[in-house]
């Protein structure tokens, strides 16, 4: 299967620089897609792709830094460049420590620009792998029981099998029985891997209750095995 072309989208209310941009990104292989304001911009259906935002400071409506912070809630993937007609220095700062990448002023090189988009670009696809793992992670933990959650948790607390069934009341082969299922639905191969998983999906057992508690809790209850 043929991996789709990155895409840049481009946010900028001179039209001139809408055209001249995507005739650029064509060349260099990129899914240009161009808009006039941030709210024409948000209005388009998302999808999880290696992308970045091309953004110029001054729009009608939502302005640039305004469309960022609306961007780093709901595109946390999407890294930014930002353009910019004149230099100014406190927007720059407030722009750079909300996340931009870069900020370039009319008129640019066209190879500075094309440089931050690859950066961007690389790191909008590293992004994306990490969030398909985590989210492969939290299927995999969802379709364990409530018992197995708890078992979970208090093993890679760093408790043995002992002291994980004196904690939750059941006996040490009942423990293994649901170490060997988590461990087999989460398709860890190894303790430190299931160790991994844990510090990922932000799982913390409470040493003085027997219902450890977990950062990252799916909702659905699942039906317990007997002891």
């Amino acid at each position: 299967m043929v991996e789709a072309a990155p895409t840049v989208f481009v946010v900028d209310d001179d039209i001139s620089v809408r055209e001249s941009l995507e005739l650029l990104l064509r060349k260099q292989g990129w899914h240009p897609e161009t808009f006039m304001s941030a709210d024409e911009f948000l209005a388009r259906p998302r999808q999880l792709m290696p992308s970045c935002l091309v953004l110029d400071f001054s729009l009608p409506g939502l302005n640039g830094l305004e469309l960022q912070k609306r961007v780093a809630l709901e595109l946390p993937y999407m890294p930014i460049i930002f353009l910019t007609g004149c230099g100014d220095i406190p927007m720059t700062v407030q722009a750079m420590k909300a996340g931009a990448v870069e900020f370039l002023t009319k008129p640019f090189a066209n190879e500075s620009l094309l440089s931050a988009i690859r950066n961007a670009i690389e790191r909008s696809r590293v992004k994306l792998e990490s969030e398909m793992e985590i989210r492969t992670l939290r299927a995999r933990y969802s379709a364990l029981t409530m018992r197995e959650r708890q078992v979970m948790a208090l093993v890679v607390s760093g408790m043995l099998n002992k002291q994980v069934g004196d904690e939750l009341g059941i006996t040490e082969i009942t423990v293994k029985f649901h170490r060997g299922n988590l461990m087999r639905k989460m398709k860890a191969d190894s303790f430190a891997e299931l160790m991994n998983m844990a510090t990922r999906l932000r799982i913390k057992a409470s040493s003085t209750s027997k219902a450890p508690a977990v950062a990252r809790e799916v909702s659905a209850s699942k039906t317990d095995l007997p002891k």
